[in-house]
């Protein structure tokens, strides 16, 4: 995905959702299953895809997005781990709600 400077229209991540969902029909049967491989999808670590489907399942998916939108909006070549940048900015997070 590229990066431009107009926001997303919310009917797109939606029917990038739905393609996913369809694509892994027969494994997915839960939401949190889908978005835990979107992410790892999303951050190249395939092979770490059921860390991504216990933290859609654990954690609150407002902290989980804050996290990927800070990975999301750096230009795209300029991170060569976008998994170690996801999981540093949600320990970064996770740690200002508990201090809060």
């Amino acid at each position: 995905m590229t990066k431009s400077s107009d926001p997303t229209p919310l009917f797109q991540h939606l029917d990038k959702l739905k393609e996913t969902i369809s694509k892994r029909q027969k494994y997915v049967k839960n939401e949190h299953q889908a978005y835990g491989l979107q992410l790892a999808e999303e951050l190249h670590d395939w092979k770490n895809r059921s860390l991504y489907i216990r933290l859609a399942k654990t954690l609150d998916r407002e902290i989980l997005e804050k996290a990927r939108y800070f990975v999301k909006d750096h230009s795209p070549g300029t991170i060569k781990t976008p998994y170690k940048l996801f999981m540093w900015k949600l320990r970064q997070i996770r740690l200002e709600n508990t201090k809060s």
